[in-house]
């Protein structure tokens, strides 16, 4: 696979889903839902989620001391924007994808979802201190990040450019991003990568990428739309996401998170907790009963269905 892959088709079932929001005014909206096309998007903090039966036979995995406690505490990045994790309509209650996905595999295991928000930087911290258990927060599978953690796939990691709408800059291979001004999250995968290409760019004589680190989606885009930055590199359903119901941006460019290899996006526990396992069988139940592919069609994010959830696959390769 090629390192810039470009994946036409997740790209089109995130903005086929997401435009909802953008027709939205035409259609109807109500404070806490959006209706176009067919169908109805929940914006509201009663979220009415798809849930799942617990199984015995996986919930009698999990490490005892979180069974006792009848709760998964389930850690995630409160910076990220829609549709992955964002707060719905009330300011304070946590929704999307990841959100989603956290109540099934809590449903599977017997226990209540207790949903965190918290930075980046602390979701490590608490997963390193056992404060959360579980984190579900887009993170993407690393070499380095096996060092210290466990991981359960459950979807295909793919980013995006998203630059000013209009413009005739693509991204199609390192080169392309040498001599411009890109916001990335500081701390994250994407972060990583645009340093490597920046670096291999200047090895081959070409301009360095001026990056820029944001800990909030709403700094980006104000930076994107101001022109202070020519582009954002993040997770593709966002920038799908933004560029749908924004108008002012779009995507430029998408291409896998893994690099050389498949990205995936995993579900974190602290390594050798002995949680992984029993939330790797969770996911592929999940799979098996259809519950899975409910949630992602239903935040339009069916392209990046996996097949099975991998514990500890093959990661983002470290860089010297």
């Amino acid at each position: 696979m090629s390192l810039l892959k470009i994946a036409a088709a997740i790209t089109t079932a995130a903005t086929a889903a997401l435009a909802l929001v953008a027709c939205a005014d035409a259609d109807g909206t109500t404070e806490d839902q959006v209706v176009a096309g067919g169908r109805t998007v929940n914006l509201g903090p009663d979220q009415n989620r798809v849930t799942a039966e617990k199984v015995d036979a996986i919930a009698a995995k999990v490490p005892e001391e979180i069974r006792r406690s009848g709760k998964l505490v389930v850690g995630g990045s409160a910076g990220t924007a829609p549709p992955l994790r964002f707060y719905a309509t009330d300011d304070k209650t946590a929704i999307g994808v990841e959100t989603d996905i956290a109540v099934l595999i809590a449903g599977v295991l017997g226990l209540e979802a207790q949903l965190e928000n918290t930075s980046w930087e602390n979701l490590f911290i608490g997963l390193d201190s056992g404060a959360y258990p579980l984190g579900l927060s887009n993170i993407t599978v690393t070499e380095e990040r096996k060092e210290k953690y466990d991981f359960a796939t459950y979807r295909l990691d793919t980013l995006a450019f998203e630059a000013k709408k209009g413009g005739s800059w693509r991204v199609t291979k390192p080169e392309d991003v040498a001599g411009k001004v890109i916001a990335v999250l500081s701390g994250t995968n994407q972060e990583k990568i645009l340093v490597d290409w920046s670096k291999a760019n200047e090895a081959r004589g070409l301009a360095p990428t001026d990056i820029k680190n944001f800990q909030n989606s709403s700094d980006y885009y104000l930076a994107l739309e101001s022109g202070r930055i020519d582009a954002y590199l993040g997770p593709n359903p966002t920038c799908a996401y933004h560029a749908t119901t924004s108008g002012k941006t779009e995507v430029i460019g998408t291409f896998s998170g893994g690099g050389a290899i498949v990205g995936k996006i995993a579900a974190t526990t602290k390594k050798g907790s002995g949680l992984v396992e029993p939330v790797a069988e969770a996911i592929d139940h999940l799979i098996a009963n259809g519950k899975y592919a409910e949630v992602l069609d239903r935040w339009g994010l069916g392209g990046e269905a996996v097949e099975k959830s991998e514990i500890n696959p093959p990661g983002l390769p470290k860089t010297g």
